[in-house]
């Protein structure tokens, strides 16, 4: 047993404005002082792509695609790009930036946040590695090619199968408190997540989906060339629950949403992530 804490929230499906809310909600609930650090699991319903903060929304992301589909879309408080949640386990860690477990910068930040989610996949038979990326390292032709696609773009620390990214996260750091999300994916499929990108006219579609598809890849897919039997969402989250738990030392409090923090998240789901002024304000 532990004597470090941390509070362990799964809040279900919510939509992509609520999601984001809630994780904003937690950060200022840990910056008061109101909570121990978290670990969140949620869901997307419905489906929605979200997008980094300072990223292009008009010019990179189909609108009409998403709207036509029913899906959702909302940009993140984090960096990164973009990503289709849809058949995946989205994770977020809230912690106070002066806890002994996160290093002032954020490159170490991510790898020793990201040390859970590789014990995750290997409780479930992966074989998955944490290797050190730079976007520098990518040839001219690879950056002719690179989309608005989050899974389309190496990090620093990235986690790979096989040499595949299986893994998206991003992170930020406001009001004393370091917020990193991501997305586990169960299932990708590629074509409808280039359907929900703009992508410049003279380049193939083809070509960008193989290209996505050599350099990412889904739970599902590896377990299927594997022989092993495919897995739905709700097999994740204990393996990634204890892959969390051991890489971080940590014991679970289980809890859910006080009051304080569900009143937080509505008011900045009608104020901020449920607005066109925040969502489709670049």
């Amino acid at each position: 047993m532990s004597d470090k804490k941390w509070r362990f929230l799964h809040t279900g499906g919510g939509d992509a404005a609520y999601n984001m809310a809630v994780d904003e909600a937690l950060l200022l609930s840990v910056s008061r002082g109101d909570s121990l650090p978290i670990v969140r699991f949620y869901r997307w319903q419905p489906a929605a792509m979200s997008i980094g903060c300072f990223q292009k929304s008009i010019s990179e992301i189909n609108i009409a695609a998403l709207r036509e589909h029913g899906y959702g879309f909302v940009r993140r408080p984090t960096g990164g790009r973009a990503v289709f949640h849809d058949c995946e386990l989205t994770y977020s860690i809230i912690v106070s930036e002066q806890e002994e477990q996160v290093p002032r910068t954020v490159n170490e930040a991510y790898r020793v946040l990201s040390e859970g989610l590789l014990f995750g996949f290997r409780k479930i038979g992966l074989n998955a590695e944490m290797i050190r990326l730079h976007d520098k390292s990518q040839n001219p032709s690879d950056q002719q090619l690179r989309t608005a696609a989050c899974f389309d773009a190496p990090s620093w620390y990235e986690l790979v199968v096989e040499g595949k990214k299986i893994a998206g996260s991003a992170q930020t750091r406001q009001k004393g408190v370091l917020l990193q999300h991501g997305s586990i994916l169960l299932e990708l499929d590629i074509q409808k997540y280039l359907q929900m990108l703009v992508v410049d006219e003279r380049l193939s579609r083809d070509r960008l989906a193989k290209k996505l598809a050599k350099n990412a890849v889904a739970i599902n897919d590896l377990r299927r060339l594997k022989g092993l039997p495919t897995l739905q969402i709700s097999d994740l989250e204990e393996p990634f629950k204890q892959g969390l738990r051991e890489a971080l030392g940590i014991d679970w409090v289980s809890d859910q949403l006080t009051v304080a923090e569900h009143t937080q998240a509505l008011q900045l789901v009608r104020e901020k992530y449920g607005t066109d002024s925040w969502n489709y304000q670049k």
